[in-house]
């Protein structure tokens, strides 16, 4: 028992209090979260499908759920959740081809996919608005 000190002196590791927040880092966590939520998506979508096929009356029940302010806000983020997903997917296919590694040429696609992520997802809504 006399080494039981030496455990309270050595280093811990860093974690995120310890780093500042960069945007390539904030994009890897971002692009992590939106691949959970489009996970959940597709349970909605399956949910919209089932009530579909079950009858006019379950197909009502989805679009009253869907369209009320609520649905539409969980729309909206599913969108751009899908949106932003597939800009880092893009991202990193860039980087797979070995593109784009250098730091500003980084930072660049991680703030286009930020802009392009949120202007594409009020510009498809913007449509389907128009279109409906």
């Amino acid at each position: 028992m006399a080494n039981a000190d030496l455990k309270a002196n050595r280093p811990l590791s860093p974690h995120l209090q310890i780093y500042k927040p960069i945007v390539t880092m904030v994009m890897s966590i971002l692009h992590r979260i939106t691949g959970a939520a489009l996970y959940f998506g597709t349970i909605l979508m399956a949910f919209w499908l089932v009530c579909a096929a079950a009858g006019p009356e379950s197909y009502q029940f989805a679009m009253d759920v869907f369209g009320s302010f609520m649905g539409q806000l969980v729309l909206f983020g599913f969108t751009w959740a899908l949106v932003h997903h597939m800009l880092g997917g893009l991202r990193h296919f860039v980087w797979d081809m070995g593109h784009g590694f250098d730091l500003s040429a980084a930072n660049w696609m991680a703030r286009a996919t930020i802009i392009g992520s949120v202007s594409l997802t009020v510009i498809l809504w913007i449509i389907g608005f128009i279109v409906a």
